[in-house]
């Protein structure tokens, strides 16, 4: 049965992402209490984001409250997305494709979710479509974002918007060869053989414990080598406007660094050849789980002797020894990832369509055929 609010509870709706500063304690409590929480969800992540790219959003924060104490935080945004049929308005998670995963804040997902919902349905429409994006239907969530928008009267349609590709941390390093191919592992060889001939191989990890630990060094060197690698890749001509060099993104990702070891979530490795960087992986660290945010290489050395593929190799090997979890390379170059992962995971959204017009039931109909035919 599922979890429903009780008379006791009640939805406060913040507007104004200075208004959210007096609940950071509850909010980093609430976060510490999240199943496979990332930096993602953090109320410092919100800021930078809404700094950056608030701007032509409306922000709309539900606090799940019971009495005066917080139960639960869902973050939402109502955005404008281009589409084929026009520009169409979605509340959902401000999360957008920074990650693959998203959802409720709080240690009963199910209850706060159904709560918001509650609310969202009973206030004034200022959106087209409801859309719960970068849910982990299969893993995390569970279900519990599907059973809530039952309870509450919200009819939705679940499509694939994605799939992301895993590495499950084994205990040891010998443990994750034993795992891989014979092929994978003489590939690992020739990897370090061949890069070996070129010069002295070395591979720095960086993980600063944060602020509340003395660490909080941002070491501009590190980020600036990632940087640098980045601008002589392909990533430079890159015009998706994703890349660590893009300029569209290039200072929020610069601000957002600094926040992230600030608490204790960046995380950097290089790979050097001769004391030069010759690839990099920048990811985010929450609760022993890595995201990994982008990566890059010299392509002219690399090509070759494969030292990407060398460093994610490091990375995994690196992480045995630190404990860590899950390492999620997120979606897309699928076939790049395909060696080295464990698993994938399919990325959900849940889309309400409250008007019957004509276009948003093309939509609807588009978004049914498109997975109807990924299904068969």
């Amino acid at each position: 049965m599922s979890p429903t609010p009780t008379p006791m509870t009640s939805v406060r709706e913040i507007n104004a992402i200075g208004d959210l500063a007096p609940y950071r304690s509850a909010w980093n409590e609430l976060l510490s209490q999240t199943k496979n929480a990332s930096f993602f969800q953090t109320l410092e992540w919100l800021e930078l984001y809404w700094k950056h790219y608030g701007r032509d959003k409306k922000l709309r924060v539900l606090l799940i409250m019971e009495k005066d104490a917080l139960l639960g935080i869902v973050p939402l945004v109502v955005l404008r997305d281009k589409t084929r049929i026009g520009p169409i308005r979605f509340l959902t998670y401000p999360l957008s494709s920074w990650g693959s995963f998203y959802g409720p804040i709080g240690p009963s997902p199910e209850l706060i979710l159904t709560a918001a919902l509650n609310h969202i349905r009973q206030t004034p429409k200022d959106w087209d479509v409801l859309e719960l994006r970068f849910v982990d239907a299969e893993g995390t969530d569970g279900g519990a974002t599907e059973r809530a928008l039952k309870t509450a009267g919200l009819r939705a349609y679940r499509t694939t918007q994605g799939e992301a590709s895993l590495i499950d941390i084994p205990v040891s390093w010998n443990d994750f060869l034993a795992s891989k191919s014979k092929n994978w592992r003489k590939s690992f060889r020739s990897w370090e053989r061949k890069l070996g001939q070129q010069g002295e191989i070395q591979f720095v990890r960086y993980r600063p414990r944060g602020e509340a630990h003395g660490e909080s060094d941002p070491r501009w060197d590190l980020y600036d080598a990632c940087l640098a690698i980045s601008e002589k890749s392909w990533q430079s001509s890159s015009p998706d406007g994703t890349t660590l060099c893009h300029p569209e993104v290039r200072e929020f990702l610069r601000e957002t660094h600094a926040v992230a070891v600030r608490l204790g979530a960046a995380d950097i490795a290089l790979l050097l050849l001769n004391g030069i960087p010759l690839a990099f992986g920048y990811n985010y660290y929450w609760n022993h789980n890595l995201v990994g945010l982008r990566v890059g290489y010299n392509h002219h050395v690399t090509q070759k002797s494969g030292g990407g593929s060398l460093l994610k190799a490091y990375i995994v090997r690196d992480s045995c020894e630190r404990g860590d979890l899950v390492y999620d390379m997120g979606p897309g170059s699928m076939d790049i990832k395909r060696q080295i992962r464990t698993r994938t995971a399919t990325i959900f959204r849940y889309s309400h369509f409250e008007s019957l017009s004509p276009r948003l039931q093309l939509m609807r109909l588009k978004r049914w055929f498109d997975q109807k035919r990924k299904s068969t």
